[in-house]
């Protein structure tokens, strides 16, 4: 059976292995420490930096396909990994737009898709300008390495927007800024698309963010009408298509007044595909490994009116009951609920895991996993 590697050792790496343990995979990750998320998981594990070229080498030597947990290898390896023969999925060439924000704007603008308006931000006076376009209503990003809300600003007032331009380009921040959109929700449209050209579109989905970080993920999106949501899936799998992406993408949206405008791309399994796991036919982490051997696709049907997924993000403090016990104490009372962690330590704010519910009646589903969630986090009930 085919070597997949995997590079990145988060809990999107962990929940691959679930998955090619089923499919017979042999499965390596690159890990950055004996205790990460995923290389407490993995049968075979390397340490060793994702940024050196050596160790990448190593990994990857007589893999059938290359892939990632993360954007952030730099694009002039993998272009030589390329050119010793090594299978990488998703390219160099698709993942810029991925890593480099200003890139994704320019080309998303190029082939059509929406998107807010923006500019480059190279100078104090560039962020006067541009502030003055869109009448004050300015987010100012980072072009690279930003991800749940770090690397985003809001400014209130030209003054503080062109001296946060100032004080950032300093400290060689690129940056771009672009017009905040008072969006009505957040959407995500996730496909899977092979090197062949196979694409799969999973049903539409509401985010919902705690500080920058997705907290809540409902499937489908309450409410979305069948057209939006075609809408939602259709760009989606242009984009794919467009950017020549091979894998699982997941296209973040903002609603707004029934129009949609994209906010970011993952070129990679998402925090908001993870309902997949229990409330879908085939998850995005069995559909990502599929897609970068090339395999045919698993349908992308729900299983359940509804899935509710909820990150149990770590609280003010760390419980003194053992994580065991406030496990088994969710099981005990919702037996109905999947829980997933990613064997972190405690951190406030940090994604230790989720748990996942289906069900027929939104409310009903949505409580349970509010519940399970927030007792995992503080062993207490709501």
């Amino acid at each position: 059976m085919p070597t997949v590697v995997v590079i990145g050792d988060g809990q999107l790496a962990r929940m691959m292995h679930p998955a090619a343990i089923e499919l017979g995979l042999e499965m390596r990750v690159l890990a950055g420490a004996e205790d990460a998320s995923a290389a407490q998981v993995f049968g075979e594990v390397s340490l060793g930096d994702y940024t050196d070229l050596k160790a990448l080498e190593q990994v990857t030597e007589g893999a059938d396909a290359v892939t990632f947990d993360h954007e952030h290898v730099p694009n002039e390896h993998l272009q030589t990994l390329i050119g010793e023969h090594v299978t990488v999925e998703p390219r160099p060439e698709a993942l810029l737009y991925a890593q480099d924000k200003l890139e994704q704007r320019t080309k998303l603008r190029a082939i059509g898709a929406p998107v807010p308006e923006f500019a480059p931000i190279t100078s104090a006076a560039e962020a006067r300008d541009f502030w003055e376009l869109v009448d004050g209503e300015v987010c100012l990003k980072a072009t690279r390495g930003g991800y749940d809300g770090h690397g985003v600003w809001f400014p209130a007032s030209a003054e503080e927007f062109e001296s946060l331009a100032k004080e950032l380009l300093g400290h060689s921040t690129p940056l771009y800024a672009e017009r905040k959109i008072a969006f009505d929700r957040e959407l995500s449209a996730m496909v899977a698309r092979t090197r062949s050209g196979e694409v799969r579109a999973w049903p539409v989905v509401e985010s919902i963010q705690d500080g920058g970080v997705c907290r809540v993920a409902i499937a489908p999106a309450p409410d979305l009408g069948a057209e939006l949501a075609a809408q939602c899936q259709d760009l989606a799998v242009r984009i794919a298509q467009e950017l020549d992406v091979t894998g699982v993408l997941a296209v973040e949206l903002f609603e707004v007044d029934g129009t949609i405008a994209v906010n970011e791309l993952a070129m990679r399994p998402h925090n908001t595909g993870h309902w997949t796991q229990n409330g879908c036919v085939t998850s995005q982490f069995e559909q990502h490994l599929r897609a970068v051997l090339d395999w045919p696709l698993g349908a992308t049907d729900s299983v359940a009116p509804y899935t509710v997924m909820v990150n149990t993000l770590g609280g003010d403090h760390d419980p003194e009951m053992p994580m065991r016990q406030r496990v088994t104490e969710v099981m005990r009372r919702y037996p109905e609920a999947k829980i997933h962690l990613y064997g972190k330590d405690w951190r406030p704010g940090r994604k230790m895991g989720h748990v996942n519910v289906t069900g027929t009646d939104l409310g009903a589903v949505r409580a349970v996993a509010e519940d399970a969630a927030h007792f995992i986090v503080n062993a207490e009930w709501r």
